[in-house]
């Protein structure tokens, strides 16, 4: 979930890099042990807190120190940026691997022998520049849980079903409109530790580069009408309602397919006071 480098304007990033020490706070023996009505409660000060807050100035950016979800105590940064050699930063970016980017990896629904389990849907949108401009040639990744809610990763071993036919993972090329298009299956909800009985909506995660690894982004993007939408931290970490918004989709009748898929549309504004948005660098 968290960048390996990036800034969230995009594109046109500077070529010094730069990088957060953080120094880990201590953490607390019962952080798993807080009930979901304590998270919510604290959410809902927050909440208030920012709606009274008295100069009116929107935030736009998830909160690094973001009490509810507990471990940004940890990750958050708390020493000055140090300045880095950009090349030494790409030593550690992502690897794009030894072949171009082919159609067919848009579709996650096709990577296996056999039919995944779930709802086939299609989730398309175009990437935008903050004067609504297509950005062309546009590097789109997404990884997601299966239906059940599990990932095929090391650590995801809560007793959900993994499926032998779902990777949970494509790539694919903005056209020359910006436009960029993955079928895949509707990811489950899955539980996490943060506290007792904690659920995460279901949610893609997508990844956008710029020109250089340094410029890489990564936010996700939810389903309308999510009953968890209100109960998790993550989500409630982007503190201004309409900012928070812009990371759902919305149902697209005319991408649906009779019989075959579900569709919805979700943009994604790179830069500009409507950019969506990403997770830190340096969170």
């Amino acid at each position: 979930m968290i960048p390996l480098a990036g800034n969230a304007e995009g594109r046109g990033a500077p070529q010094v890099a730069y990088v957060r020490r953080v120094t880990a706070a201590p953490s607390s023996p019962d952080a798993a042990a807080s009930s979901q009505a304590d998270v919510s409660a604290e959410i809902e000060a927050i909440s208030t807190r920012y709606d009274d807050r008295p100069d009116g100035t929107a935030e736009t950016q998830p909160r690094l120190d973001y009490p509810p979800y507990r471990s940004s105590v940890l990750r958050h940064p708390t020493k000055a940026p140090q300045q880095a050699d950009p090349e030494g930063v790409e030593l550690w970016a992502p690897v794009f691997g030894q072949r171009d980017v082919a159609a067919l990896e848009a579709d996650l629904t096709i990577q296996h022998r056999g039919e995944p389990q779930g709802e086939r849907i299609v989730v398309t949108g175009r990437v935008l520049d903050g004067d609504g401009r297509p950005v062309r040639r546009q590097l789109v990744e997404v990884w997601q849980a299966n239906a059940a809610g599990r990932y095929i990763h090391q650590r995801d071993q809560h007793p959900a079903p993994l499926d032998p036919y779902f990777t949970g993972m494509g790539r694919c090329l903005t056209d020359a409109d910006g436009v960029y298009r993955f079928t895949t299956i509707k990811p489950g909800p899955y539980p996490w530790r943060n506290h007792r009985n904690a659920w995460r909506p279901a949610h893609i995660h997508f990844s956008l580069f710029g020109t250089e690894f340094t410029q890489r982004m990564i936010t996700q993007m939810y389903f309308p009408g999510d009953p968890l939408f209100a109960l998790d931290p993550i989500y409630q970490s982007v503190v201004d309602p309409a900012a928070r918004a812009r990371l759902v989709a919305t149902y697209d009748h005319d991408e649906t397919e009779p019989e075959r898929w579900m569709g919805y549309r979700w943009d994604i504004v790179l830069t500009g006071p409507h950019r969506t948005l990403m997770e830190a660098s340096d969170q």
